[in-house]
């Protein structure tokens, strides 16, 4: 890749210019100097603070996310994602949109503020935050996710048929590890038996007591995740799928389950979560270090024979192949948007009633 495009990336990220810098340094080998990348952004016409998108087009985009999978969000949140998608617009600028096309939802999130205690981590990779998130469980999408405590930065989030099974979990786990070939120096979880097969690991890895247990909802940093996961996508997916239970569409059973796993699980699982945090790559702007600790790849490989790791297929094999004949029959695609897959799911849904000459 170009040095430019290198640069554009970074850009359409949000990063600051000194950041881009260190990304260029530290990733890539590329020293630039500040005045260097700022012609490079000029020849491509990327500028932060010059040429505004037109206000009307900024406003329409900001009401397009507030009717979807924004519509949680504060102000920071919403200038991020103008900012990924090319829409150059003021902080201020887009908190007065905000306040125009959803005061009731800006009056609701300032009642809520917290005070909250304090957290304290040495680095990148010191401490890991395992946890499950089950708000969507009851329809077959069973979420797992692990947080750097320094950092915030994302080490996985997967969606797949099952929390709860503890080799599925070390999958993920040592998916995590062989990747940066090294574990953490700790890990923190709750007891639950799915996080068992983990810590078991982290110890074995470490030599020593390296897996921390505590209740759940002690667990701070994966904690704050999930409330900012539910008002970024969650909230939004719970409510669509919340109305086809109440529409009578989905009953809990294997093939409502099934479906909504076919339909939906891959589309979830893509949804954007956030970016890569510079506290995490560039440990060294803050300060401190990597704590990463060094595996031996025989204990990693002994470890790896102990996981289940995710199959190709998101629901019943059986289910996956017949969706795939009546989707190819039917002439339907596959879904790009939430609205998208939950018509799919009727659609399929209906077909295989029909087929089976069930009563609905």
């Amino acid at each position: 890749m170009e040095i430019s495009q290198i640069c554009k990336f970074y850009f359409h990220l949000g990063l600051e210019y000194k950041h881009i810098l260190g990304f260029l340094a530290e990733i890539h080998g590329i020293c630039l100097s500040m005045r260097t990348l700022k012609r490079i952004l000029k020849h491509q016409g990327l500028f932060r603070k010059k040429f505004n998108t037109d206000i009307l087009e900024a406003a329409m985009f900001i009401q397009d996310k507030i009717t979807s999978t924004g519509n949680q969000q504060g102000y920071r949140w919403m200038h991020l994602q103008c900012t990924q998608h090319g829409i150059t617009i003021t902080r201020d600028n887009v908190q007065i949109l905000m306040k125009l096309l959803d005061p009731i939802g800006v009056q609701i999130r300032q009642k809520k503020r917290l005070r909250r205690r304090q957290y304290f981590a040495k680095g990148p990779d010191f401490i890991w935050h395992l946890d499950s998130y089950d708000k969507l469980k009851r329809y077959g999408l069973c979420i797992n996710g692990c947080i750097d405590g320094f950092s915030r930065y994302l080490i996985w989030l997967n969606v797949y048929t099952t929390s709860s099974n503890p080799r599925v979990i070390a999958g993920y786990y040592m998916e995590a590890v062989s990747s940066r070939k090294g574990c953490p120096s700790l890990m923190r979880g709750d007891k639950g038996t799915e996080n068992g097969h983990v810590a078991h690991m982290q110890d074995f890895m470490t030599d020593r007591k390296g897996f921390i247990y505590g209740r759940s909802t002690g667990n701070q940093r994966i904690e704050m995740f999930w409330g900012f996961l539910r008002r970024q996508c969650c909230q939004y997916w719970i409510d669509a799928l919340g109305l086809l239970e109440d529409v009578g569409l989905f009953d809990g059973g294997f093939l409502d389950r099934n479906l909504i796993q076919f339909c939906c699980m891959s589309l979830l699982q893509n949804s954007p979560h956030g970016r890569p945090l510079v506290t995490y790559m560039l440990p060294s702007s803050y300060n401190t270090r990597s704590y990463l600790h060094d595996v031996d790849q025989n204990k990693v490989d002994v470890c790896q024979e102990e996981c289940t790791f995710r199959r190709q297929q998101v629901c019943d094999e059986d289910i996956d192949e017949l969706c795939r004949i009546l989707m190819e029959e039917n002439v339907l695609a596959e879904p790009t948007t939430i609205e998208e897959a939950i018509s799919l799911y009727s659609k399929l849904r209906y077909a295989f009633y029909q087929e089976l000459q069930l009563v609905l």
